[in-house]
């Protein structure tokens, strides 16, 4: 019976919803009404409008994609120092192929990405994290579970100079998060799903970048789990002034969070405004809040 309930319950609740079943909206329901949506190119002067203080990460005219298959058209992209951007939109918008982009995962056929000044284009991923500041936090089950909380801290210092550098640095996540302390000799195979989060957000951590990439942080939490994950990320941005790109699906949670949302439609982008500026967007709301 259990079974059938779920069954039940996902046939009747498929695409973007959080309210009640007269919100729920199909996914192609919401790809036609969010292309609606789209009015004229948005230009550089609306999202510069957007950055505080000192123009960190920006993408210009980037058209990327994978093989031949491009998926962001002519995209540009602004976010300041210390701030953070939400990524919103429709299953297949482009939302991940920018993280991917900026991140060297994409095949860049026109465009450029700039960090702190600095053409990052055609570096490698490597090179991006090394020696751009910039780490890519994946989706969740991206620790290698078989390993130790400290040997996977580790391994996210696998391009420093000696692993004596890099258990340096894991020392350092260490000393600031006790939860993952108390399990440095655990398995990270026996995580809870929030632990787990915590450790591949620390991971990424250990090479002290500036600009963090992320990828769905909620997905898989329990609720609780959930806040304490943006808590660390609102620590991270705050406090130690990271610049924060994150793609994330609870676009209510996402742009609650974020200073500057984006609305991805079709590799484009259709909307951008302050986050708490989209949470009360009606067609935003419509489309992505569940009501």
């Amino acid at each position: 019976m259990a079974n059938e309930r779920e069954a039940s319950k996902e046939s009747h609740s498929r695409g973007y919803h959080g309210g009640g079943v007269e919100t729920v909206i199909s996914v192609d329901d919401v790809q036609r009404q969010a292309e609606e949506m789209m009015k004229s190119a948005l230009t550089l002067e609306e999202l510069d409008a957007l950055v505080e203080g000192k123009t960190f990460v920006s993408i210009d005219g980037l058209d990327a994609g994978y093989g031949k298959m491009e998926i962001l058209h002519n995209l540009n992209l602004r976010i300041g120092s210390g701030q953070s951007l939400c990524l919103i939109g429709p299953n297949g918008a482009g939302k991940s192929t920018i993280l991917h982009s900026i991140f060297g995962f994409t095949n860049i056929y026109a465009g450029s990405v700039t960090v702190n000044g600095k053409d990052v284009t055609r570096l490698s991923s490597n090179q991006k994290l090394k020696n751009a500041g910039i780490a890519y936090i994946l989706q969740d089950k991206s620790v290698f579970p078989g390993m130790t909380v400290e040997e996977n801290l580790i391994m996210g210092g696998y391009l420093m100079d000696t692993q004596a550098e890099a258990k340096a640095a894991a020392e350092k996540i260490f000393a600031r998060y006790s939860r993952l302390a108390d399990r440095r000799n655990h398995a990270a195979g026996v995580l809870s799903g929030g632990e787990r989060r915590l450790l591949e957000i620390s991971r990424a951590l250990v090479m002290e970048p500036d600009v963090l990439l992320v990828d769905e942080p909620s997905i898989g939490l329990e609720p609780r789990f959930i806040d304490m994950v943006f808590g660390i990320l609102d620590d991270l941005q705050h406090n130690e002034g990271k610049t924060i790109i994150m793609v994330e699906q609870n676009a209510k949670r996402g742009l609650e969070f974020a200073d500057v949302g984006y609305v991805l439609v079709s590799g484009v982008v259709a909307i951008a405004g302050n986050g708490q500026d989209l949470l009360q967007n009606p067609d935003v709301g419509r489309l992505f809040l569940g009501g």
